[in-house]
């Protein structure tokens, strides 16, 4: 717990305006955290709060980069993180988490920690598809080759007249109709 109290953001007795914090942090950072998705990097965010009566604004910039394994070679390689996220904090009588970005805490909190959100930013912005630098080239020539293999099909309307006046001249034909037709004119 000792490399996520670098976390802690006193809000108690804070003045309604605006607070910088920087926080810079490596793979510690992860390991404390007991999770199995990123267990190396180095990153350094920049956390500004502001704080008013009934809120508290948190907005995180965290640039670095992250220790992943390749998806296709188990190969390790850094991944580059930028973010820039918000989320926002509304005193209230307890703590709920209403959306992603608002959360309500109770008015009596005298301590956040933004550990939980920094780790959360950091895991939203890992691409789904884990690829080496030099494999996503490849990657990227394969999409284009299958799309040269698809059929595209253009739309006439040209044919779709002819095709109307088709089913004109069916519906005319159709024994059901003259059926009909046949009982209308008998009551007339």
């Amino acid at each position: 717990m000792k490399e996520l109290s670098k976390y802690n953001i006193d809000i108690y007795g804070l003045e309604d305006k605006q607070y910088d914090y920087d926080m810079e942090s490596g793979d510690a950072f992860f390991e404390e955290l007991e999770q199995d998705l990123i267990e190396h990097g180095h990153f350094k965010t920049h956390v500004v709060l502001t704080k008013s009566a009934t809120m508290i604004q948190l907005h995180f910039h965290t640039e670095g980069s992250v220790e992943l394994l390749c998806d296709r070679t188990l190969e390790p390689f850094e991944e580059p993180i930028d973010s820039s996220e918000r989320i926002i904090l509304k005193f209230g009588d307890r703590n709920e988490e209403l959306t992603d970005e608002i959360e309500i805490i109770n008015r009596n909190t005298n301590r956040i920690n933004v550990a939980k959100y920094i780790f959360e930013f950091i895991a939203l912005s890992l691409p789904v598809k884990k690829l080496h630098p030099s494999l996503r080239e490849e990657d990227y020539d394969d999409e284009d080759l299958e799309d040269d293999d698809e059929v595209i099909l253009i739309y006439s309307s040209e044919g779709q007249e002819e095709s109307e006046e088709d089913s004109d001249s069916e519906e005319k034909i159709d024994p059901r109709w003259e059926a009909l037709k046949k009982l209308k004119g008998n009551q007339e």
